[in-house]
């Protein structure tokens, strides 16, 4: 299956089309060859182009082939290995050409190995623009279906994990079906329907019962609308000094879950849209429109309710975040360069570095899911994760005010950020010598669309390894490489990084990086010196004149299927302890472990103290010294802003009857295939816990069995006047660390033979 490599070769096909264009000819080896020119058709193949005038040669890079080619010479250097030509570059009026052949003469040469046909498809390879279609069209002939009815998701139903990891390790063909997974809404309703994509058949279909589905892109364009043709909105602004209602920009919100404290009925499917003004500065998101919430019914498409607060005055003041209205420094080019080619290769959607093989897909929901995740010891492949991805998310704030006290998005659950993936740009969100992946996705209409530029994979150096030098000794160091896998989703105001880190020595690093712009609120106060600063800054800091950054939370739960050397695993912990020194001498205390193991999924569930360890481990497999096998689990690695040690509400808020996850680091449950979100699968006005308190309340045991562990981290954002109008990213960190699961330095490579 493998979508890459088909990409690779639809661009093809689009090269040998601008190679056929009408172009200069020249005469080579006896015969008149077709010629064009170099830099146009390169650059619209999509490959960089360099010229080195010193050198006099060009340099031509395009996912892993790395290119060198002289006018005049009859061989390119291709990935450090010569490849003769048919014809020569040649010069025209101080212009390059190409033979038309030489594209496809170069870049499908077999000396760049970075992509490689899929053989046989992995069966957790996402859906085809085939598969989309034809699932889409199976459910739109059912019986149960309706005209108007929107897909929130159409996405691989998984086969089971025994037949994936059997086929990952050994070939092994599956015997399930491949199926698809199919949500829709009908109005306000959920229904949840499969389909056999071999049959065409609809095998399941389910109404689901008090759950409202996800906020969809057309649901933005809705609210608009219903903005636009509202005289009661119009009147409403006007008080604020807006005569042309044109220019209020519409945000929609989930309006969360109060117990109807906030006067809504449940059985709604409603929005909360708060505005901005549009002042031509290309950043309405400075000039909020305070005290101003339309309560929008989208299934009615109308404005049920205008809540407003005292006037506050539009901050206008133009505060443009794209560079037009000021100069950046110049900086020189700083080149990334793989002469001879990539260290890892691409299957269809299967990566290999160094010791590391990993399965990559993008969700609709959740974004990437990195599954049979293996590290190749001494020519084993063992186990390390089945399947892991981001599970969930919240951003809560702090203001009760009218227009923030219900803001707790649920950004992948109420919105959906594989859907929300914003295109990468080389050189700015990824380095030069990423390799993109184009992904696709579903629309609400059912349609599959590619997402260009969706993934990122890269390797990067990250420092020495180890180093040790003797007194008068050689120096033994060793450079540490990376190989990262980056994704962005945008969602309203912010931008999330997500990167996957692969080290050489059996870690796996998780890095979420928060960028964007402040969601920001109007105020009376231009400084802190204003009678009215202290009460407007109650709940944020003044960034800008008459612009406070209110104070809240990125929170971020990753669900991980890991399986350390196999499936049975177990939540143990050492806790490191002063002791009384028994053994005399003139030491009076000792430094001692206290090991533990959890029994049970409420036992499991805790606050993470990083002065302890806690270890996923396998009781029935051991290193040479005879310890567990295991994997070390740190929620929080570091970060650039505070950590979040838990949601910053008093214990009766009414967000603790809706989710449990935010307050606990770490999570331990048993397998299911069923329970992969923290705040449950339909989270949007759910009115109780569905997601990890749900899961957890059968408390099961959790000793030597197959486990899933839930890791949650993040930051408390208190704004600073270096974050607006646009914000630097903001980092947190989680690591996932081999503890005794080799015998030894992992990087020292293999005994000689």
């Amino acid at each position: 299956m493998g979508k890459q490599p088909t990409l690779r070769k639809t661009v093809l096909a689009c090269a040998v089309a601008l190679l056929t264009a009408t172009a200069p000819t020249a005469h080579a080896h006896g015969g008149e060859a077709h010629m064009v020119e170099l830099e146009k058709t390169l650059r619209d193949f999509g490959a960089e182009v360099q010229w080195d005038d010193y050198a006099q040669m060009y340099t031509l890079v395009k996912d892993g082939a790395y290119v060198k080619v002289k006018p005049h010479a009859d061989t390119a250097i291709v990935n450090g290995k010569p490849l003769k030509l048919q014809v020569p570059v040649t010069m025209k009026n101080n212009k390059a050409y190409v033979e038309e052949g030489f594209i496809n003469a170069v870049f499908q040469s077999g000396l760049d190995q970075t992509f490689q046909v899929e053989k046989v498809p992995h069966p957790l390879n996402g859906l085809t623009k085939d598969e989309i279609n034809r699932a889409v069209e199976s459910v739109k002939a059912a019986e149960g279906f309706k005209p108007g009815m929107r897909f929130t998701e159409v996405s691989l139903r998984e086969p089971p994990k025994d037949q994936v990891w059997a086929f990952a390790l050994n070939g092994t063909a599956l015997t399930a079906p491949r199926q698809a997974s199919v949500v829709m809404l009908d109005g306000s309703h959920v229904i949840e329907s499969v389909v056999d994509l071999k049959s065409g058949n609809v095998t399941s279909w389910q109404p689901i019962k008090d759950a409202h589905g996800m906020v969809l892109v057309d649901d933005f364009a809705t609210v608009q609308q219903v903005i636009n043709a509202s005289a009661e909105f119009a009147a409403a602004v006007k008080k604020r000094g807006i005569s042309d209602p044109a220019k209020v920009v519409t945000t929609p919100l989930t309006v969360g879950y109060f117990d109807g404290k906030d006067g809504l009925t449940q059985d709604k499917r409603l929005l909360k849209v708060i505005s901005y003004l549009d002042v031509g500065d290309g950043n309405y998101w400075a000039h909020p429109i305070e005290n101003l919430v339309a309560v929008v019914d989208v299934a009615q498409k109308k404005i049920i309710k205008i809540e407003e607060g005292p006037v506050i005055p539009v901050p206008l003041t133009p505060r443009p975040y794209d560079g037009r209205d000021r100069d950046a420094p110049v900086v020189k080019p700083l080149n990334i360069i793989e002469p001879e080619g990539k260290n890892y290769t691409i299957t269809g959607d299967t990566i290999t570095w160094q010791n590391w093989r990993f399965h990559l897909r993008l969700d609709s929901r959740v974004g990437p899911i990195l599954s049979t995740v293996t590290f190749n010891d001494g020519g084993t492949p063992r186990k390390v994760m089945y399947e892991g991805s981001l599970g969930g998310m919240i951003v809560p704030y702090g203001d009760p005010d009218i227009g923030w006290y219900f803001k707790a998005y649920l950004d992948s659950g109420d919105y959906g950020m594989g859907t929300l993936t914003s295109p990468l740009a080389r050189g700015k969100d990824a380095p030069d010598n990423a390799v993109m992946l184009d992904e696709i996705l579903a629309d609400y209409t059912g349609k599959p669309n590619t997402i260009p530029r969706a993934i990122a994979v890269f390797e990067r150096y990250a420092g020495p390894e180890y180093k040790h030098q003797e007194y008068g000794k050689p120096n033994v160091s060793s450079e540490r490489r990376e190989l990262v896998v980056r994704w962005i989703s945008t969602v309203g105001n912010y931008d999330y990084i997500f990167d996957w880190i692969f080290h050489q020595n059996g870690t796996i690093g998780i890095d979420v990086g928060a960028t964007g712009i402040e969601a920001v609120k109007g105020v009376k106060a231009k400084t802190m010196h204003d009678p009215s600063a202290q009460a407007d800054t109650r709940y944020g800091t003044l960034i800008d004149h008459n612009i406070v950054g209110t104070t809240h939370q990125h929170i971020y739960n990753f669900r991980l299927d890991l399986d350390v050397d196999g499936e049975q695993n177990s939540l143990t912990g050492m806790d490191p302890v002063v002791k009384p020194n028994e053994r005399g001498g003139p030491r009076t205390s000792t430094m001692q472990l206290v090991d533990k193991t959890f029994a049970t999924e409420q036992d499991a569930t805790q606050k993470f103290d990083p002065g302890t360890i806690r270890l996923l481990s396998n009781p029935n497999k051991e290193n040479r010294m005879g310890n567990p096998v295991s994997y070390q689990l740190i929620p929080y690695a570091g970060g650039t802003h505070p950590v979040a040690k838990g949601a910053n509400f008093a214990p009766d808020e009414w967000i603790y009857h809706r989710l449990s996850f935010m307050d606990k680091q770490i999570w331990v449950t048993r397998y299911d295939p069923n329970e992969r979100y923290p705040e449950g699968k339909y989270p949007n006005r759910s009115t109780r816990d569905t997601g990890l308190g749900e899961y957890t309340k059968d408390n099961g045991d959790i000793d030597n069995t197959d486990l899933v562990v839930w890791l949650t981290t993040g930051t408390t954002h208190v704004a600073r006047a270096e974050e607006w109008p646009m914000m630097p990213t903001e980092w947190v960190h989680a690591l996932l660390k081999p503890w005794n699961y080799f015998n030894e330095t992992p990087t020292l490579g293999e005994l000689k033979k």
